[in-house]
């Protein structure tokens, strides 16, 4: 049987239907790809930098938030005494009280606004950690807290006094306010054992007491003003704090916490605690009852016995520094917070 010849015409159009793509055909395709790819990648990044953006909104409120429910805790107790009396009589013991700042109990209020420039702050080497920064506020809030005891039966010794039971609040070196009906007076643990509180004169520990007289007014000599406590009369712990923007471990700023606690040999030790990083600027305004607009601490002068709110500007960073979309940068934000002394409001 002989083979058929194969026809020409449609060998062509077997041939025409198997061909591949063009050159031409192949790069539109390609180029439709890296469009559709192109957009997808933008769009993620886009998300991507979108919740980075978020996450470090969420992390600068959240610090805020942490520095001004510390901050504003020690603002709100300043001038704090525990007391229910109405005289408003506060004896004043401690050695040195008109010149160290922890002791002060005149001015429990103080702002600066160069951090430099303040007393608390002084000893700190500049670029150290803990130093102040320059230009940036700072303020001394001093108050109490309530202790777990109260004083019990009186001890018979013109030095001490007894408490109503064993504390593990108190210790030798510790600054309380006793106060009953009468008035408060402000002294320093020189010893203490069981249930006994001794208040000797002494310049240790440091500040130590100028006298053994818990009466008012105060008179710095080796008798002073006799007064005995009643029992029942509170104990409360003073808290010296100085609040203030400084360099960290890490060459950039947090907000620090400076407060003052005793060491083992008696001495007064004020070391800072680094409450919040990344905090690159503090401003604090003060207002007084006479005034309705804040004004800054070297507007108040010496009259801060009158400023009975304060309010506070932090500026805080984010801690990844690529946050913000507009210039690759780390997330900035100021923020704002008024406490109110509540024991100068009525």
């Amino acid at each position: 049987m002989s083979e058929q010849p194969m026809n020409y015409g449609q060998h062509r159009r077997y041939a025409r239907r198997v061909r591949g793509f063009t050159m031409i055909e192949l790069m539109v395709a390609m180029l439709l790809g890296l469009v559709v790819i192109g957009g997808v990648i933008s769009v993620f990044l886009a998300g991507q930098q979108t919740y980075r953006a978020n996450e470090a909104l969420g992390d600068v409120e959240n610090s805020s938030r942490a520095a001004f429910e510390m901050m504003t805790r020690d603002l709100r107790d300043v001038g704090f005494t525990g007391c229910d009396n109405t005289t408003g009589r506060i004896a004043n013991v401690l050695n040195s009280n008109a010149s160290l700042w922890y002791a002060n109990w005149a001015v429990p209020l103080q702002g600066y606004d160069d951090a430099t420039t303040d007393p608390a702050l002084s000893s700190f080497t500049a670029g150290t950690t803990g130093a102040p920064l320059k230009n940036s506020s700072s303020v001394i809030a001093l108050g109490t807290v309530p202790s777990d005891v109260s004083v019990g039966s009186a001890s018979g010794s013109p030095t001490s006094f007894n408490i109503n039971a064993a504390s593990t609040q108190l210790a030798a070196g510790d600054i309380i306010m006793v106060c009953d009906f009468d008035h408060a007076t402000l002294m320093q643990i020189t010893s203490y054992s069981g249930t006994t509180v001794g208040f000797a004169t002494a310049t240790t520990p440091v500040p130590g007491n100028c006298s053994s007289g818990l009466g008012y007014p105060t008179i710095c000599t080796s008798t002073g003003n006799a007064y005995t406590f009643l029992p029942n009369a509170r104990v409360n712990i003073m808290t010296a704090v100085d609040w203030y923007i400084g360099t960290n471990a890490a060459g950039t700023y947090s907000l620090f916490r400076l407060p003052v606690t005793y060491s083992s040999a008696g001495v007064s030790v004020a070391t800072p605690q680094e409450m919040v990083r990344n905090v690159s600027n503090m401003k604090i305004m003060y207002v007084q009852p006479s005034g309705v607009a804040f004004t800054s601490a070297a507007s108040v002068g010496g009259n801060w016995a009158a400023v009975n709110a304060a309010q506070v500007t932090l500026t805080v960073n984010s801690t990844y520094v690529r946050a913000n979309i507009n210039n690759n940068a780390a997330l900035q934000r100021p923020f704002t917070y008024t406490a109110t002394m509540r024991n100068r409001v009525l």
